[in-house]
C-alpha cells in the first residue's frame, strides 16, 4: 500500500510517519512467532503505520492494508464489551488489574495468586474476561465480542479461519489455563467454550487502518473518529487506557512507557497499538517480534513518531 494521496492537513505528520518507515523497514531484528505455525509464515518484510485522529482524518504508510490477525490486540476491545456490562469496581474485584513481571501465559503467575487472575491482558485474565460476558450460549457470546469489535472498526470483521485452526491445534496450554481457572471459581462458564471463544478473537483479521481506527475511537473518548457515533460509554475509556499502560506490552511495557510514554497494546501477529488521548491512534504491522512477543519495527514506529511528535505524556 502506498502513501495515503495528498493534501493533507498534517503534512508535517505524514513527513515524519514516512521517515519512521523508510528508517526501520531495513530494520530485521526479531522473529516471526512460531508457536503458531501460520503466523510463522507470514512474510517478515510486511511494514505498516496508520494514524487515526480525533477529527476522522486518517493517514497511511506502507502495508496498511495487510489483513493480520488481532491477538492479543483483541483482549482491549473485550474488555470494552464487558465494561458495558458491568462497573470497575466489579470486574477489579472479579480479575484485578495490577501489573505482572510474568510471561502473558504464565501459569506460575496464577498459582501464585490462589489461581485468580491478575490483570484482563494476561492469557488467563483475557480467558476469564470472555466469560463475563452475560450470554444464555457460547454463541451469544461470541456475537456480542464481535460485535463490539465491528463497531470499533465501523465495518464487519471476520475470523482468519486458517489462524482459528492453527491456534486451535496448538492451544492446549490455554485449554489448562482455562481449566485452573475453572477450579478456583474464578471462570463460571464452560472452560473449553471460553477458551475456544478466546481463540477464536484472537484470530479476527483486521488492518493496520483497522487497527488505527478502532484506537481512534478510545482516542476519541468511544466515539468512532470516522462515523461519529459513541460506541462505548466515556467513563469506560480510562480504565481501558489504564491497563494498555501497565499490561499493553507484557513484560517489556515499562520499557516501552520509558520511550513511547503512551498507552499501547501488542499482539504477536505483529500489531501494536498506541493511544494519544484526544489526538490520535498510532497503529504499526510489522511480523518480527522481540523476546516479549512485541513488533520490533512497530514499537520502533511509535516510540519514533511519538518522540518527534511530542505525544509523549509524561513530557507534558
Amino acid at each position: 500500500m502506498s502513501t495515503q494521496q495528498l493534501p493533507t492537513k498534517r503534512q508535517h505528520v505524514l513527513d515524519a510517519m514516512k521517515t519512521a518507515h523508510q528508517t526501520l523497514q531495513s530494520v530485521n531484528e526479531g522473529a516471526n512467532a512460531s508457536y503458531i505455525p501460520y503466523l510463522a509464515s507470514v512474510p517478515s518484510n510486511l511494514f505498516g503505520i496508520a494514524l487515526a485522529f480525533t477529527d476522522g482524518e486518517i493517514l497511511e504508510v506502507g502495508d496498511t492494508r495487510y489483513d493480520f490477525a488481532m491477538e492479543s490486540i483483541s483482549k482491549v476491545f473485550t474488555l470494552a464489551c464487558v465494561l458495558e456490562e458491568m462497573d470497575k469496581e466489579t470486574f477489579k474485584s472479579k480479575i484485578g488489574s495490577n501489573a505482572s513481571s510474568e510471561p502473558f501465559n504464565s501459569v506460575i503467575d496464577l498459582e501464585l495468586h490462589d489461581e485468580h487472575p491478575y490483570n484482563p491482558f494476561d492469557n488467563a485474565g483475557a480467558i476469564a474476561t470472555v466469560g463475563l460476558i452475560g450470554a444464555a450460549s457460547p454463541e451469544e457470546r461470541w456475537n456480542k465480542i464481535i460485535g463490539t469489535y465491528n463497531r470499533f472498526a465501523g465495518r464487519e470483521l471476520t475470523v482468519n479461519d486458517a489462524v482459528y485452526r492453527s491456534e486451535s491445534d496448538t492451544n492446549a496450554h490455554n485449554r489448562g489455563i482455562s481449566w485452573l481457572l475453572k477450579s478456583s471459581g474464578s471462570l463460571q462458564v464452560d472452560p473449553d467454550h471460553a477458551c475456544d471463544i478466546y481463540t477464536r478473537q484472537c484470530s479476527v483479521a483486521i488492518t493496520c487502518r483497522d487497527l488505527a481506527i478502532m484506537g481512534g475511537t478510545l482516542a476519541n473518548s468511544g466515539i468512532h473518529p470516522v462515523t461519529g457515533k459513541r460506541v462505548i460509554k466515556e467513563e469506560n475509556v480510562p480504565p481501558i487506557l489504564a491497563e494498555m499502560m501497565m499490561n499493553g506490552m507484557y513484560e517489556n511495557t515499562g520499557n516501552w512507557l520509558y520511550s513511547a510514554g503512551l498507552p499501547g497494546k501488542s499482539g504477536v501477529g505483529g500489531g501494536i497499538l498506541a493511544i494519544v488521548p484526544g489526538i490520535c491512534a498510532l497503529a504499526a504491522f510489522a511480523p518480527p517480534l522481540d523476546v516479549h512477543g512485541n513488533s520490533v519495527r512497530g514499537q520502533k514506529a511509535g516510540i519514533f513518531l511519538s518522540e518527534i511528535l511530542g505525544w509523549n505524556l509524561f513530557k507534558k
